[in-house]
């Protein structure tokens, strides 16, 4: 008799961007500089009570957001990272075997994890030759049998939103009985006005999910920190699966400290938006396919070089991010580190 459940041999790993001394690391879509002054500020002060169990129920934090969107808090679910409510979201649509998850690849790795941990199937529908969403296809692809279905705009690793009209007509598609979450982690970032926006969107359909963090544009990635906004029912569900205590009270002060300062922290996008466009056109320069990006990074679809193309620039003295054999993420960053890039990616001849 095993002690563990023999499908976990057969579970992909979450691969983080690496860490290397010395190296410059544009592989994990983190925000280069630190949070803000006074969300620091506010870290400390919570520390300073760390003997003592956090809000169970994220109280303060969760009317914040509920303020801020002007939603009821019931409402809303926080979690210890979008991730972990993706997960929560597997673990409230699926009984298991049999019932399907389904989002394009590709797309966020953790998509695959979650919905293996959760015991249901993987359904992937391969993203357009823009490296789009395919919305049609995964519309076609839905059967009594699909439970949740993950759409991430902007997309992650290869950058383009979704549209409006189009997620509009896919919700319309899929219709009320399978759950779909639009995972925004990225919307900060986006200067398309044409992109959907999941908010406006929830009132008509209560089986849509919107899916926030504080870990990128909030520059909080280390304290985890993450929400979704949806219909009382789906919201009340995530909740009760919600591991006891897993948004620590220091990441809950820190994060009602992003709101409050949100105007000031959010500026800073504007600069990144502005590296980003700058990175892609000296790419598209040098001869690289680089997709439009509305996110903190982009993408060069290198297939088979994916791996050849990160070990150059580790070799320059840049980590960025291959997910071979479809490409390679590199992450927005400081002017100057964005230039190591450049002038590592224009000597590549692999």
């Amino acid at each position: 008799m095993t002690l563990i459940r023999p499908d976990l041999d057969s579970l992909p790993a979450y691969v983080p961007g690496r860490t290397v001394p010395g190296l410059i690391k544009l592989a994990s879509n983190e925000v280069a500089d630190p949070p803000a002054p006074a969300v620091l500020d506010a870290i400390v002060r919570a520390a300073a009570d760390g003997n003592r169990y956090p809000d169970l129920g994220v109280v303060e934090l969760t009317e914040r957001i509920g303020a801020l969107y002007d939603l009821a808090p019931e409402r809303i679910a926080v979690g210890c990272g979008s991730v972990t409510l993706c997960q929560q979201l597997v673990q409230v649509s699926c009984l298991g075997p049999g019932d399907e998850v389904m989002f394009a690849w590709r797309s966020f790795e953790a998509y695959p994890i979650v919905t293996q941990i959760g015991g249901a199937d993987v359904v992937t529908v391969p993203l357009d030759g823009e490296y789009r969403h395919d919305l049609d296809a995964m519309a076609a692809a839905v059967t009594e049998r699909t439970r949740l279905i993950f759409v991430c705009s902007p997309n992650n690793p290869t950058g383009p939103v979704v549209r409006r009209a189009e997620f509009e007509r896919f919700l319309a598609a899929v219709g009320p009985d399978v759950v779909v979450a639009l995972d925004e982690a990225y919307a900060e970032y986006v200067t398309d006005p044409d992109a959907v926006s999941g908010r406006p969107l929830l009132d008509a359909h209560p089986n849509l999910v919107v899916l926030r963090t504080f870990s990128k544009a909030y520059r909080m990635a280390g304290l985890r920190v993450g929400y979704a906004l949806t219909s009382p029912e789906l919201a009340a569900a995530l909740r009760k699966v919600c591991p006891p205590f897993s948004v620590s009270s220091v990441a809950q002060a820190g994060a009602i400290a992003a709101i409050e300062h949100r105007d000031e922290i959010l500026a800073d996008c504007a600069k990144v938006v502005a590296e980003r466009d700058r990175v892609r056109d000296a790419l598209l320069a040098a001869g690289f396919t680089v997709p439009a990006s509305e996110a903190n990074f982009v993408w060069l679809p290198l297939g088979d070089r994916s791996a050849a193309f990160a070990a150059h620039c580790a070799e320059h003295k840049v980590v960025v991010r291959p997910f071979p054999p479809h490409g390679v993420r590199v992450t927005v960053s400081r002017p100057e580190e964005n230039d190591a890039l450049i002038a590592a990616a224009t000597a590549f001849t692999g």
